[in-house]
């Protein structure tokens, strides 16, 4: 399980650093600009940082199952996240760049979480076997 973590640092430093946008945007769309958004951004920043919250609480886990869950759950935040920055580009409070950036950089966590929980699910059933 050690090294099934020690492959992740490029996921926790790209979570991390997605969070960083996530606030920076919710500071702007709150404070900085006109917009003054503040319901669909808290939503956007909830979901978008906790993708790293819980990539570095999986870290810790207490086993293979449970370093698995978290990262499901990230993967689950991720997809949500995904939602939100849709959403606030089709209501116009970020542009169609914003959006498109943004996005790129979730659908990277998602590919990468998602090859994570397959690589931890197969070692878990050979674990089993």
């Amino acid at each position: 399980m050690r090294e099934q973590r020690d492959s992740n640092n490029v996921v926790l430093a790209k979570s991390f650093a997605f969070a960083q946008r996530v606030v920076k945007l919710r500071r702007y769309l709150c404070f900085e600009a006109e917009l003054k958004e503040f319901d669909l951004s808290k939503q956007l920043l909830r979901s978008g940082t906790s993708i790293g919250a819980n990539l570095e609480e999986a870290q810790g886990g207490q086993s293979s199952s449970d370093f698995l869950s978290k990262v499901c759950i990230a993967y689950k935040e991720a997809r949500e996240t995904r939602f939100w920055i849709r959403l606030l580009a089709s209501t116009g409070y970020i542009s169609q760049e914003a959006e498109q950036s943004l996005l790129n950089d979730v659908e990277e966590l998602c590919k990468l979480l998602s090859t994570i929980i397959m690589t931890t699910k197969k070692t878990i059933t050979k674990h089993t076997h």
